[in-house]
């Protein structure tokens, strides 16, 4: 009778923990969890949903086609933040003790709050083109992991194809280089590169700020005519960018002579602007279109099925295909892991941090995943936690992007100094040391 009691009253609390979702043990027995950071509301989400789209097709997709991770399922939780640092460090203050993978922040405020949280929780940041610039040095940020480019290296490279379009670094001596910039750690995070190749070629750099979310603009854009710049650099976000080139229309600023971050280039950014964004220019990660087979597995294997997160014309759009290359890097870390730690068993956070510092993806690889052509090969190692600094220039046509350049690097030489610098106050200001060759082996 007590042996029926017990069992009934064990039964009673694994359903109670079920329904309170705090059972982590044992969906960490069976499957990857990985917690999605979103922000579906608010002033940001006609560039955030796609974002979140596509991480979340991703996922659908390996589980559909290939069964998960070498056999592991994949689940996951959104959780909204309406883009505001307090609500995402809720969101990862949630969802930490239920995850045994990664967080993907999805803002670099949100980003700079966990920064100080990650070590001691062990829990890795995938932070794709944002965040923190100096977190591309493994040796001081173990648990960062700033993807594919920060904003140092973005800035570098506009800079780069303006010195290209004016016939070289010495033709910028004297010009006007304008930075509408986003008022929040977010938009304030290039200053000191473009403040460096300020000081190195010559040219007057301009700062003005906007509030967020950036719909009240007329002051900025009153400054830009006053001041004529040679040429505008937008780091902005959100309903902040359509505005930005409706008032550089309004004002008569050329469109050709502006250059947006990678997150003020896509399509929510220029559609509604439409023939008033024409000649307007952003860096650009990634291809869009529905050619990648990705994209074609996505649609065959998710949307064909009636499983689709979002529209399915939204699918291979700018933001959206950014959003499936995320959660790639977060499933082949995880797959990566597998290979040293075991084949078909659920990753921890520390072994996905591995995986992640341990990236390998060569252009057969990327061929294989179905991502030719959409984006360059990436590795990563215990130094460099970025592992490719490449991007290139689209324009929009009034009805599409298409890319009016090759693929450029950015200046390491400069960068390199710069991020190391960086890293080095951030550990004296933190009290950290720098991870010695076996910490890298571990």
């Amino acid at each position: 009778m007590k042996l029926k009691h017990l069992s009934l009253a064990l039964a009673a609390v694994a359903a109670t923990g079920s329904l309170l979702g705090s059972a982590p043990a044992f969906a960490q027995a069976k499957e990857q969890f990985f917690p999605l950071l979103v922000y579906r509301t608010g002033p940001y989400a006609p560039n955030g949903t796609p974002w979140a789209n596509g991480k979340q097709d991703y996922i659908k997709m390996i589980n559909a086609r290939d069964g998960g991770i070498n056999g592991v399922k994949i689940t996951y939780e959104e959780c909204e933040t309406g883009y505001a640092t307090d609500k995402g460090v809720e969101c990862y203050e949630r969802l930490k003790g239920k995850t045994n993978t990664l967080f993907d922040p999805q803002s670099t405020g949100i980003t700079f709050a966990l920064t100080d949280k990650a070590p001691g929780d062990k829990m890795p940041l995938i932070t794709l083109g944002y965040g923190l610039s100096a977190s591309q040095d493994g040796g001081v940020f173990k648990w960062n992991f700033p993807l594919m480019g920060s904003y140092w290296t973005g800035a570098d490279i506009i800079l780069q194809h303006i010195a290209k379009k004016e016939g070289g670094w010495d033709k910028l001596k004297g010009k006007k280089i304008a930075l509408v910039y986003h008022d929040s750690p977010f938009g304030k995070e290039p200053i000191p590169l473009i403040q460096e190749r300020s000081k190195m070629h010559g040219f007057d750099l301009q700062l003005i700020p906007v509030t967020a979310p950036g719909v009240e603009q007329k002051a900025a854009w009153l400054q830009v005519r006053q001041s004529r710049p040679d040429y505008v650099m937008l780091w902005g976000w959100g309903v902040m960018n359509s505005t930005a080139l409706k008032e550089a229309q309004a004002t008569g600023y050329p469109r050709e002579k502006m250059y947006g971050v990678w997150w003020a280039g896509a399509e929510p950014d220029v559609k509604d602007v439409g023939d008033g964004a024409k000649g307007y220019n952003a860096l650009a990660l990634n291809t869009s279109g529905q050619q990648p087979k990705v994209i074609q597995d996505i649609l065959k294997y998710v949307h064909d099925k009636g499983q689709g997160t979002g529209p399915k014309d939204e699918v291979g759009s700018v933001l959206y295909t950014r959003g499936l290359i995320i959660q790639m890097f977060a499933v082949e870390a995880v797959r990566r892991a597998q290979e040293r730690f075991g084949k078909g068993k659920v990753m921890t956070s520390e072994q996905v941090r591995w995986g992640l510092e341990n990236l390998s993806l060569d252009q057969k690889r990327l061929d294989a995943l179905g991502f030719s052509g959409v984006l360059r090969p990436i590795s990563t190692s215990c130094q460099d936690h970025m592992g490719s600094t490449w991007a290139r220039i689209h324009t929009w046509d009034g009805a599409k992007w298409n890319f009016s350049s090759d693929w450029y690097q950015a200046d390491e030489q400069i960068i390199k100094p710069m991020v190391k610098a960086a890293a080095d106050k951030y550990a004296g200001d933190k009290k950290l040391t720098r991870r010695t060759p076996e910490d890298c082996q571990s």
